[in-house]
């Protein structure tokens, strides 16, 4: 293969990468229905013809944005399943990685936020399709958790699953704006926000609750403690 040829390949991959990406920020702010096909392309700083040489409609490009942020799931829920060892390895691992998926990039769960409003019929097939899998095989650990007296023995493993995604979706599209009623210091407000989204996630889960988990730790960010006096 020439080095023209790999080029233009690796161009025409940057291309259709730059269009998921810039679409996902654009159906986060304005909506599906509020985004121009041309919108997109002006984005990507391509012209609508070199859009649609890889997407061909913007059916097509909501598809892609969609399938990035649900296909996540099917590739790092059996690494972290298998890696953690006991259920509350699992926990942190597993809410760990959900949080900082969706914290990284907020346009993912705004995007989301969007379709369950907007096209909740076609969001709820493609859930049923992409989410039911994981779904089950995290209620199967916390099923297993109940059976050793680990958690509350009245938890319906796949409802707490799903208030917890939404939990987190809800509360990553929104944080600019409500973390900003919490009376403190700017630069502490979001740590206190994430504290506690963790500290109820747990709570709902497990009987004895340990100190609460800050998000970012079980996602692998861990802070550095201050030595006593």
């Amino acid at each position: 293969m020439s080095v023209q040829m790999v080029a233009a390949r690796a161009h025409e991959n940057d291309v259709r990468a730059s269009t998921v990406v810039e679409a996902m920020r654009l159906f986060a702010a304005h909506g599906f229905e509020g985004t121009a096909l041309q919108d997109i392309a002006d984005a990507v700083g391509v012209s609508k013809p070199a859009v649609l040489h890889h997407f061909p409609s913007k059916e097509h490009v909501r598809q892609a944005v969609l399938d990035e942020i649900l296909s996540h799931w099917n590739e790092a829920l059996p690494r972290l399943l298998l890696a953690a060892t006991g259920s509350g390895d699992r926990f942190d691992a597993v809410f760990g990685e959900l949080y900082r998926f969706f914290s990284n990039n907020p346009d993912r769960a705004r995007v989301v936020a969007r379709e369950m409003l907007d096209r909740p019929g076609e969001l709820r097939k493609l859930l049923r399709g992409s989410v039911k899998p994981w779904l089950g095989a995290v209620a199967g650990y916390i099923r297993a958790g109940k059976e050793r007296g680990l958690h509350y023995a009245d938890v319906d493993e796949e409802a707490y699953l799903i208030h917890i995604l939404l939990l987190v979706i809800t509360a990553t599209a929104s944080a600019t704006v409500t973390s900003s009623a919490l009376e403190t210091d700017p630069r502490s407000r979001h740590d206190r926000y994430d504290r506690e989204l963790a500290r109820i996630a747990r709570a709902s889960l497990f009987p004895s609750v340990p100190a609460a988990l800050n998000p970012k730790k079980a996602a692998g960010d861990s802070r550095k403690r201050k030595a006593p006096r």
